[in-house]
């Protein structure tokens, strides 16, 4: 199987896909974020959730990241619209930060465009993974 970059359990895929769907139909004024999580998740290698490895930011995944414009390390859980509240630190998959964290490794830098300008990071820790913790079901 070759690597794509980014990795996306099943389970994860099967329910981001049907949130794209929906968004679709109802998020005419989101569609430059929503085709973006489309792009990345059409280059996601696909994995069991008992495979995707420990270091992989999936959904529900805590993760401290560090800002390389400011220097600034901050820790955010990834989720699903729903559950977005930024006094919780809880950033939505469809927020241009949600799309751009999603699938890649501790290590790796980020880049995406944000309202307010061109955004890099690095992703410096996951601190909670469900798939590592055996919360299959999140």
């Amino acid at each position: 199987m070759t690597e794509r970059g980014i990795f996306i359990t099943e389970f994860d895929m099967r329910r981001l896909g049907e949130l794209l769907q929906v968004a679709m139909l109802f998020g005419r004024n989101q569609e430059i974020y929503l085709k973006a999580l489309n792009t990345e998740l059409n280059k996601a290698q696909i994995v069991k959730p008992q495979e995707v490895p420990a270091d992989v930011v999936t959904m529900n995944s805590k993760v401290r990241v560090k800002f390389l414009t400011s220097g600034q390390s901050h820790v955010y859980t990834l989720v699903f619209p729903s559950d977005a509240n930024i006094e919780k630190k809880c950033i939505s998959v469809l927020a241009p930060m949600g799309t751009a964290i999603l699938g890649y490794k501790v290590g790796k830098m980020v880049e995406w465009d944000a309202p307010n300008g061109h955004e890099k990071l690095v992703i410096e820790e996951i601190i909670y993974q469900p798939e590592a913790a055996g919360d299959f079901h999140l």
